[in-house]
């Protein structure tokens, strides 16, 4: 029998999006990696068109959006898919995390280290992208963030002003922003790359978060035409937000031209930063506020080391499920509570829910963990439970 000869440039493409094993119990939050590499494409590709009608200039940045809009051919449906699209992307990312968290794929720690720094770069992204439209709240919310870094000691006012390239948020700053805001998408693809590779390498996680090395199915046509469905449902969505509610998760400030001149009422950022910038808000310190938001990103980190529970998955583990929806329930909270006045009550809800948000990661999962263990061992189930655990 004659071995077929694989082709150097598909074979790769094969073996990951063909012959791929997968589990066979994968459900639909699984779709959302999928999702997010779709955002990613359609960002980089209108990000890119419209960088050839943008012009990141002080004087002219803001009527050179609205000449995207108004005289460019489809101008308006590449503005608002890029502006919609970011939000879509966020909704997606913040999905597939929580199902990392529900399910115990955190555990894949080199996996689940490239996706936090992939989080890390998006956001970061995200922030200078926001500034770019050169409105009010765009140059106000640059403004106010930035000027935080001063809060770190020694160095913190100069490294403002070198981030400014100046002693206030000018040209230079928005020069420097736009560059940043082209180069980050494709570091982030590279990231994307590395991502899947150990994704293959280590293999996909289940909702039973044991092995399932003998149940598994090739990834085509079963998964992807789970994929399909998705990318379909996703468009539909997208579509939508840009014909008939583009501006419904914007800010109305964002429609007028940036005035250093007249302050906002209230600052704030995109509603995808809200949860980390009421965390911010919450601590009365400066300096304390700064490490309380960077921290809040960066504990993602601690939570493969901080699990001592013999099973993966939250689906057995009835105390660990009701503070992982109450964590859900708090991060919704902190979403909203970012959105309102520095004035009370709203500032005491947000110092609660800020504690019990670190509280989740640094006790309630260590602790639920070590409680259900014992709760097994009580009802004779410990061999089965670390059969299970050390198979996965």
């Amino acid at each position: 029998m004659r071995l077929r000869k694989q082709n150097p440039i598909f074979s790769p493409i094969n073996s990951a999006l063909v012959d791929l094993p997968a589990p066979a119990n994968l459900s639909y939050l699984w779709n959302f990696g999928s999702l997010l590499g779709l955002c990613l494409g359609t960002q980089i590709v209108t990000g890119i068109f419209l960088a050839m009608h943008y012009c990141a200039d002080v004087s002219i940045a803001f009527s050179s959006i609205t000449h995207i809009s108004r005289d460019v051919n489809y101008g308006f449906i590449l503005k608002y898919l890029h502006a919609n699209g970011a939000s879509a992307f966020f909704v997606c990312m913040y999905i597939h995390i929580g199902r990392g968290l529900y399910y115990g794929s955190y555990l894949r720690k080199p996996l689940w280290n490239v996706g936090v720094v992939i989080i890390l770069i998006m956001m970061a992204t995200a922030f200078i992208g926001y500034v770019l439209p050169w409105g009010q709240m765009s140059f106000w919310g640059a403004t106010v963030i930035t000027n935080f870094v001063s809060a770190i000691p020694y160095i913190g006012n100069e490294i403002v002003v070198w981030i400014w390239g100046g002693f206030s948020v000018g040209n230079p700053t928005l020069n420097r922003f736009f560059s940043f805001h082209y180069l980050f998408p494709f570091i982030l693809a590279g990231l994307v790359f590395i991502h899947i590779i150990l994704l293959h390498t280590t293999g996909s996680n289940n909702p039973l978060g044991v092995n399932s090395d003998s149940d598994k199915i090739p990834f085509h046509s079963y998964f992807i035409v789970k994929d399909l469905y998705g990318f379909v449902l996703l468009y539909i969505f997208l579509l939508y937000l840009v014909f008939y509610s583009p501006n419904v998760l914007g800010d109305p400030e964002n429609f007028i031209k940036a005035n250093p001149m007249v302050t906002p009422v209230h600052i704030m950022p995109e509603w995808y930063f809200l949860y980390a910038y009421a965390i911010l808000r919450a601590v009365p310190n400066k300096l304390g506020g700064v490490i309380g938001l960077v921290v809040s990103i960066l504990i993602l980190f601690i939570t493969p080391f901080v699990h001592t529970s013999w099973l993966k998955s939250l689906i057995f583990r009835p105390i660990g499920k009701f503070l992982y929806w109450c964590f859900i329930f708090n991060f919704c909270l902190l979403t909203w509570l970012g959105s309102k006045p520095v004035e009370d009550p709203y500032v005491v809800i947000a110092q609660l829910s800020a504690i019990f948000y670190f509280l989740y990661f640094l006790i309630f999962i260590p602790l639920t963990g070590i409680i259900e263990n014992k709760l097994l061992f009580s009802h004779g189930q410990l061999y089965n439970s670390l059969n299970i655990f050390n198979e996965s």
